[in-house]
């Protein structure tokens, strides 16, 4: 049962403008006209949330079009996000470490606190 692009926006939570911004650029596939008017498969919605994920996880719309990609192409872009993104996944945990001790520190100025400067010396790379 197809969806026009009103319903698969409702569906996502997307809107049209996002959707039809996708077609144009490549990374949804075209979708069928019956009486002028856009129709999509259900299968449309699966990609549309996948496409949001990638937006979510920070690839770029050049990044998430690399996905259609010969294989070889697409895994040396995965590759390189993974350490893009690992590396993020690093600086959130310094961050909510930060966070947590703020919470409990009297101090007025974090920096000068010797629990944190301990803390934070931990997170400097070794040469």
């Amino acid at each position: 049962m197809s969806m026009t692009i009103g319903q698969l926006a409702a569906t996502t939570g997307v809107p049209a403008s996002a959707i039809r911004f996708w077609e144009r650029h490549g990374l949804l596939p075209t979708p069928e006209r019956q009486s002028g008017q856009r129709r999509y498969p259900p299968e449309a919605a699966e990609r549309i949330m996948l496409l949001r994920k990638f937006q979510q996880a920070g690839l770029s719309l050049a990044e998430i079009a690399e996905f259609q990609q010969e294989r070889p192409r697409r895994q040396a872009m995965i590759r390189s996000k993974l350490v893009e993104i690992e590396q993020r996944m690093v600086d959130l945990d310094h961050a909510h470490q930060l966070l947590l001790h703020a919470l409990q520190c009297g101090r007025k100025d974090i920096v000068s606190c010797p629990t944190f400067r301990e803390q934070m010396a931990t997170w400097r790379p070794s040469a």
